[in-house]
């Protein structure tokens, strides 16, 4: 162990270069190698309900009979208000908006089944885009319950799809007049029904907790702390095969991992409707399908946008999910109906807000799930990989500058010594360098250089607040101009790199030192950000982190880069990094990316590097030339 420790002291290139990117790159191994095992049974948990006062499933439901004829007449009578009747399924059906007809006939409904109605309009402008509308909702007072609680039952006009949500409007309409009858509520319930599944539900709950902006209009009736929400579409007439549970909020946000439970095991085990999730509609349970589901999920959490009327209410801490009725089967309004009020009564029987179990998750399954401490390290390898290149970096920049290791006097043998001096005589002039000089040369590794900290500190400070413009722009820039803005930035985004790097390179001629400092501060602050990042959205910054991934193995290419192959350096210059020829390679790569040197400097080194050559085999061909004539001289 002693020698080891001795010959990596001995070695600073092999220390302070190679071994870094060996670490980075076992690290970002070893964190895709985990996300690949969470599958297994051995790294995965089945579900269970953490709050046991949930109970899913433990009463009976008595939604049916002649609920099924409510649910027809109000049907009906809504049908009579559409335009043309009541079309069929197809594009045509899709384009009917809530009018105002439709929203008072809904209020009468309302009011008939004793609820307290209330409306709501709303006009705000996003993107350039103007959305207005009213909201309908109506309250049902808990008989067992001081109003300090609520939970909300949401039913959009149209869905997240665009399509015409008749039948889960109805459904609500027959659910409010049935659970009225029923005295035991402890909570109030909230029949919310809104034009659309993201604009008119974003308006009702930023007016209900007074952050609305002043074109949208405040509630004039409210009630308590929302517990919960459910989120109901049933855009077709004909009967349903399974719920499609969607749970993703905005930002990469989930529900408690209860209510996700509860869901599954009422509309599977007491109902028999199959759950799925993520659009798996044909989950097998191999490993394939679980992973695919990993990754789908990833995905909508990492990128972070709205997938139904359940994600207004994510960034409020109100656990909500949507259920969505898929597929042509034999399960109709009455089970779907008999879901949702057993889901009201388990949520009816909390005693607090869901907390028990978890915020952060992956799930593979309806009944298989990853914890986070279970699938953050994977996460946390990749973001270490860049902690660990900033720290190599600034030891290097303080204790290693070289980037060629240089042989001991040791190390040589007296033959390699021998054809050393053969291969390269002293010229007259030079002194000889003895072993004195080279033990200095060698202890200069061990001391310290001071860092210039100025240029890298402002140069990767500024980078940072040039982000805000983006951030900016795009936060206020209107939908017409969107798509043109992402155009212009992603190649400003290739551009500014070669304008910035001839900039610093002419303007303020950096040294190395200062190279790698920038790219230590750059690594330092991404492994630091990304670590934060992985304990709020871990498929952000998973995917972050592997994208910029190469940027660890990425060097500055200048006339004196090294020879040896290097992983960094990309396919672009793998054929200039021939081990054989080392001098051509570094002309090669200046050529190539250098900012620093011009053509004319790049042919001068050439011309050199040739000079030096012929000068070095001139000994060697004497010494060829004069053994070939002594061997042919007769003796």
């Amino acid at each position: 162990m002693t020698a080891a420790i001795r010959k990596l002291r001995n070695n600073p290139h092999f220390l302070f270069v190679h071994l870094p990117h060996i670490l980075s790159f076992l690290c970002i191994l070893a964190g895709v190698v985990w996300l690949l095992l969470l599958p297994l049974n051995d790294y995965s948990r089945q579900t269970y309900i953490s709050e046991n006062a949930l109970l899913p499933g433990q009463v009976h439901a008595y939604f049916s009979g002649s609920e099924q004829n409510i649910f027809r007449g109000y049907r009906k009578e809504l049908e009579t208000l559409l335009p043309s009747g009541a079309p069929g399924e197809g594009p045509e059906r899709n384009n009917l908006e809530l009018t105002p007809e439709i929203s008072d006939k809904i209020q009468s409904v309302l009011r008939a089944s004793g609820l307290k109605v209330a409306t709501q309009n709303y006009e705000y402008t996003s993107a350039g885009i103007t959305h207005q509308g009213q909201n309908v909702y109506a309250i049902i007072q808990a008989p067992r319950g001081d109003a300090t609680e609520a939970i909300v039952l949401v039913t959009a006009w149209k869905t997240a799809d665009g399509e015409l949500n008749l039948n889960g409007v109805t459904l609500a309409l027959t659910l409010a007049r049935y659970f009225k009858r029923w005295s035991l509520w402890s909570k109030d319930i909230i029949f919310l029904i809104t034009p659309d599944s993201k604009t008119g539900t974003q308006a009702w709950i930023d007016a209900y907790h007074d952050m609305q902006p002043p074109s949208v209009q405040p509630l004039p009736l409210k009630s308590g702390a929302l517990q919960g929400g459910l989120v109901v579409e049933y855009p077709f007439d004909h009967r349903f095969e399974s719920l499609h549970i969607v749970y993703d909020g905005v930002n990469g946000q989930l529900p408690n991992l209860d209510l996700i439970n509860t869901a599954v095991s009422i509309a599977g085990g007491q109902m028999g409707i199959g759950a799925n999730l993520q659009e798996m509609w044909d989950h097998d349970d191999s490993y394939e399908a679980r992973l695919q589901t990993i990754v789908r999920g990833m995905a909508k959490q990492g990128f972070g946008y709205a997938t139904g009327a359940h994600s207004s209410f994510m960034p409020y801490h109100i656990d909500a999910i949507t259920l969505q009725t898929k597929g042509d089967g034999w399960q109709d309004e009455m089970a779907l109906g008999r879901t949702v009020e057993s889901l009201c009564r388990s949520l009816n029987n909390l005693l607090e807000h869901l907390h028990q179990s978890f915020f952060f998750y992956l799930l593979m399954q309806t009944n298989r799930f990853v914890s986070i401490g279970t699938y953050l390290p994977s996460a946390m390898l990749i973001a270490g990989n860049f902690t660990i290149m900033a720290i190599a970096l600034w030891l290097r920049t303080g204790y290693y500058m070289g980037s060629k290791p240089k042989p001991s006097a040791d190390a040589t043998s007296p033959n390699e010594k021998e054809k050393e001096q053969a291969a390269s005589p002293q010229v007259k002039g030079e002194p000889e360098v003895t072993n004195v000089e080279h033990k200095e040369q060698k202890s200069d590794t061990n001391s310290i250089n001071e860092r210039q900290l100025a240029l890298p500190l402002s140069f990767v400070v500024g980078l940072h607040l040039l982000g805000l413009i983006p951030l900016f722009i795009f936060n206020n820039l209107s939908h017409k101009y969107f798509t043109t803005a992402t155009y212009i930035f992603v190649v400003a985004d290739v551009i500014l790199p070669l304008f910035l790097a001839v900039l610093v390179s002419q303007g303020f001629h950096p040294k190395p030192q200062q190279y790698l400092l920038m790219k230590s501060f750059s690594l330092l602050l991404l492994g630091i950000f990304l670590s934060t990042l992985a304990t709020l959205n871990f498929s952000l910054s998973f995917m972050i982190g592997l994208l910029c991934a190469p940027l660890s193995f990425v060097s500055r290419i200048s006339p004196t880069t090294d020879a040896p192959l290097r992983p960094s350096r990309g396919l672009l210059v793998h054929w200039s990094l021939g081990r054989d020829r080392p001098n051509a390679s570094r002309v090669r790569m200046g050529c190539m990316g250098n900012v620093d040197a011009s053509n004319g400097m790049v042919r001068l080194v050439a011309r050199l590097d040739n000079r030096m050559r012929i000068a070095r085999l001139l000994p060697i061909l004497e010494k060829a030339i004069g053994r070939f004539l002594d061997t042919q001289t007769p003796p």
